[in-house]
């Protein structure tokens, strides 16, 4: 019987690998049985590639291997590092003289949390691989956060066996295209088994490589819907970044990041601290960036500006998400799958008009009813930024008209706080527009400095941003 395809890519990338005497390195799994080396050995010529695999499940002997971390976390990015110190150092140290001086030594490396038995538990897994690029080379690693969507544990096994045959594979051939690294790293595998949502490239070979920017391309190249950064600029996995936290984010271009976008940020804040249960030290605040316009289109803004406005946001201690979404409720959706706490999102009064009007639902099944029950079916409250109206007057959110058929849901909404309006703290700040700003910017310095925080403002000055010509 013909296999099906996606196993025979599989297989036939096990088997270049096992035929190539010069790869030679080993396979640690932990957490989902021996997916990844059972693939090798279905190939053939399996000795050809592996010199040892090991699943050290017992948490004894594991931490007896490994050592333990902080946190005591077994499935964790620094255990599946100790993992690869371990096996890729007793490799080189065991075969390393006496094999030909052109191998090129590996070590792949699985930390898994796959379904459990009659338990509803996050399915996930940190996968990596050290490997030399020329032989003789220090080693440099590949180390990604994988979410395992797949609803039994069996199918999660034989997924984690295509994935992890995908990264090593895609190390030794494509190490020269991280991008094709990463767009590989799906091949023979059906849509939404998995997503990946980090990816990181380290050691010598990838010393020049910016890892905010390929993590970036996991979005473009449909491994992940959203990125997120820290407000130190450096990757987060969300499902730890917003685990037991209030979300509150608010969704804007920031090219610039404006002075109106912090006050929209600290008064929508002191808005949802008013919500039960929202602290301080419990809640994050995320500033969102789309990729897509109004009608779901890629608008297909290069990564370097992405990453400026990522850079101006953290310099002003904002942690920030990239995403692909366009309805708000797919947006709630997402932060919902990591915790069961509040969340807000602020939003200004255009963006209000755009919830209400009908023709942003073409295509979902049960129209704006469907969208609003998507969007408030527990602990999500939206507040809404005013704004000048076409006679210079202030315009708070009660203003807002929508057809007569949806004044009884507005009403709705608005008697169950759902929707509740914020506060400018300067109407002045009512007159900035970022479209205004970067009218300016290659005129050079000017007026349009008082219009941002002045950490922005030495930032574009100093790196030449958005066209600014000194």
């Amino acid at each position: 019987m013909n296999k099906p395809v996606s196993e025979r890519s599989t297989i036939n990338k096990a088997l270049r690998l096992n035929l190539d005497d010069r790869k030679y390195g080993t396979i640690a799994e932990i957490g989902a049985g021996q997916e990844v080396a059972r693939q090798f050995f279905l190939a053939g010529a399996a000795a050809g590639t592996i010199a040892k695999t090991i699943s050290a499940y017992d948490m004894q002997f594991s931490d007896a291997i490994y050592g333990t971390q902080e946190g005591g976390r077994y499935v964790s990015k620094a255990r599946v590092q100790a993992m690869l110190d371990k096996e890729f150092s007793l490799v080189v140290a065991r075969v390393g003289t006496s094999r030909s001086r052109t191998s090129r030594y590996f070590s792949y490396a699985a930390t898994v949390s796959a379904k459990s038995f009659n338990k509803d538990n996050e399915c996930h897994a940190w996968c990596g691989i050290r490997i030399q690029m020329y032989p003789g080379a220090d080693p440099s690693d590949i180390i990604l956060h994988v979410r395992m969507l797949e609803k039994t544990a069996e199918l999660q096994q034989d997924t984690l066996g295509v994935l992890g045959v995908n990264l090593i594979y895609a190390a030794f051939y494509y190490f020269e295209e991280p991008r094709k690294i990463i767009d590989s790293m799906t091949d023979g595998l059906d849509s939404g088994a998995v997503e990946i949502d980090s990816i990181e490239f380290s050691g010598p070979y990838f010393e020049d490589l910016d890892n905010r920017a390929k993590n970036l391309h996991l979005i473009r190249s449909w491994k992940t819907r959203a990125i997120m950064f820290k407000a130190d600029g450096q990757i987060a996995v969300p499902a730890e970044m917003l685990y037991k936290k209030n979300v509150m984010t608010i969704r804007g271009s920031f090219k610039p990041v404006t002075r109106l976008n912090v006050d929209m940020i600290e008064q929508g804040f002191e808005a949802f601290r008013t919500h039960e249960g929202v602290e301080d030290d419990n809640s994050i605040v995320l500033a969102e960036i789309s990729m897509n316009d109004s009608r779901g289109k890629d608008l297909m803004v290069p990564e370097a500006d992405l990453l400026a406005r990522v850079e101006l946001l953290n310099a002003l201690g904002y942690s920030v998400m990239v995403s692909d979404y366009t309805r708000y409720f797919s947006l709630r959706a997402y932060f919902r799958q990591f915790t069961a706490m509040q969340i807000g999102i602020v939003l200004g009064m255009i963006n209000m008009k755009e919830i209400f009007d009908e023709k942003n639902y073409v295509g979902v099944e049960g129209g704006i009813l469907e969208g609003f029950g998507k969007l408030f079916p527990d602990n999500t409250h939206l507040f809404v930024y005013p704004e000048l109206n076409d006679h210079g007057e202030l315009a708070d959110f009660t203003s807002i008209t929508v057809d007569s058929h949806l004044r009884y849901l507005y009403r709705h909404l608005l008697e169950n706080r759902c929707i509740s309006g914020i506060e400018c703290s300067d109407p002045e700040l009512l007159h900035i527009y970022s479209r205004e700003i970067l009218a300016q910017l290659p005129d050079g310095r000017g007026q349009w400095e008082s219009a941002v925080p002045e950490a922005t403002a030495s930032l574009i000055m100093q790196n030449s941003l958005f066209g600014y010509r000194a």
